[in-house]
């Protein structure tokens, strides 16, 4: 692995270099200096790099699809549950970096998917895949990533990276994976520097179903897989901004007879459904642009008065249909280890999180209270209308992967219904 020169030494850039480190905010020298070190330093057999917008280089050895994919470098510090992680909808436009070093070494199966097809980038992580020793595993990760197209790279120090992540914020990189080993790292540089990041992103629309569907599967358990769900008392329209399903497979769970509808659907489209409450669902992507569609169909169904739930990008989505502001965080939170205090009963649940972009506390308007904190930065993680069936939560109460302490909010759902 080659790292970035601390004090690189001047360096004359051309123009093309100069235009693109414009564009990414770095200095010509500085990108100009990295490539130059990582060049040096390439690891013997490297057959995979990953190369950030400055031109810092981490050099390694590639697994799943060859190819290279430009995105947002992000970690996740969940031990487990790497496949449902890879096939969360949120993480479109990412390029994952897993914290724990043994990732891969259960294997993959068709069961632990939250999407049928992943929407992250690819993956980053430091141990080489072992062979699966899980008796669930149906094959290995490497051929899992391999028939997704999911690039990857191990024998990386993801400490190093995480950490920069951590005091720099998520930066653009390129990863690429060339088993012949012919990796031009300076093309990867200037591509990593020219994608224009996630702020005015509307991802949602990409991982978003085509047309409307109905959901029934409940939750798993190892007796018996997955439920059937339960008699269905309820029918929620579930908005899909990118929806994991273990989210749809907790409302079945729950009792609900689940109707699942386009990112783009209308206030009315929904409310013809005629609908007991309806479902704000998670998603990539910044929550200003997708919420020029998405926040005008909100505002319909606050209009109607129908309960609403909202999660992650769907608990942004509804702030700003409430008069909030959202922004981008440096890093986000990601993994299954975050601990978020209800503040109306003082409880501290440990969630499961994945989100880039926050709700602004301070712009909460009237009317509406904040329900939850996160007691790492303090940050919002739930709200609710006063006098009114509506609430959301920042956080993953469905976890897959993480912990179920949060499981009580789709009971909290289904009572708004029943009283409603």
């Amino acid at each position: 692995m080659a790292k970035a020169a601390k004090t690189p030494p001047p360096a004359r850039a051309t123009r093309k270099e100069g235009m693109v480190s414009a564009r990414a905010g770095v200095p010509a020298q500085t990108v100009s200096a990295n490539l130059r070190a990582a060049a040096k330093t390439r690891a013997p057999g490297a057959t995979a790099a990953l190369v950030l917008a400055d031109g810092t280089t981490f050099w390694g050895r590639g697994l799943g699809a060859a190819g290279h994919r430009v995105g947002e470098v992000c970690f996740n510090t969940s031990m487990t549950g790497y496949q449902e992680i890879l096939t969360d909808p949120s993480y479109a436009g990412q390029i994952i970096t897993f914290t724990f070093p043994h990732i891969g070494n259960v294997g993959a199966n068709d069961e632990d998917l939250e999407s049928a097809t992943p929407a992250a980038l690819g993956l980053v992580i430091r141990a080489d895949i072992t062979a699966p020793s899980s008796w669930r595993a149906k094959g290995h990760l490497d051929g899992w990533l391999k028939s997704h197209g999911l690039p990857g790279i191990s024998g990386i120090d993801t400490r190093a990276l995480t950490i920069r992540i951590r005091d720099l914020g998520a930066p653009t990189g390129a990863l690429a994976h060339a088993p012949k080993g012919n990796i031009d790292i300076a093309a990867l540089a200037r591509r990593a520097a020219l994608w224009p990041g996630l702020e005015g992103m509307d991802l949602a629309q990409q991982v978003t179903c085509a047309k409307p569907y109905p959901w029934a599967g409940g939750t798993w358990s190892r007796a018996a897989g997955y439920a059937k769900g339960a008699r269905r008392r309820f029918h929620v329209v579930a908005v899909d901004f990118g929806a994991k399903r273990n989210i749809l497979r907790c409302l079945a769970q729950a009792g609900c007879r689940v109707t699942v509808v386009p990112a783009t659907a209308t206030a009315g489209d929904i409310l013809r459904r005629k609908p007991d409450g309806v479902f704000l669902s998670n998603g990539p992507g910044d929550p200003a642009a997708t919420g020029a569609y998405a926040v005008p169909a909100i505002k319909g169904l606050l209009a109607a008065g129908l309960p609403l739930f909202g999660i992650c990008l769907g608990h942004q989505l509804l702030a700003l249909a409430l008069g909030a502001k959202t922004e981008k965080m440096g890093l986000g939170h990601r993994g299954a280890n975050h601990p978020v205090k209800d503040l109306r009963n003082g409880k501290v649940e440990i969630t499961c999180q994945n989100h880039g972009f926050v709700v602004v506390a301070d712009s909460l308007p009237k009317g509406v209270e904040k329900t939850h904190v996160s007691l790492f930065d303090g940050s919002l993680e739930g709200l609710a209308v006063r006098g009114k069936p509506v609430f959301s939560v920042q956080y993953h109460p469905e976890a897959s992967p993480g912990p179920q302490d949060s499981h009580y909010l789709f009971a909290r759902f289904i009572a708004m219904m029943e009283k409603a």
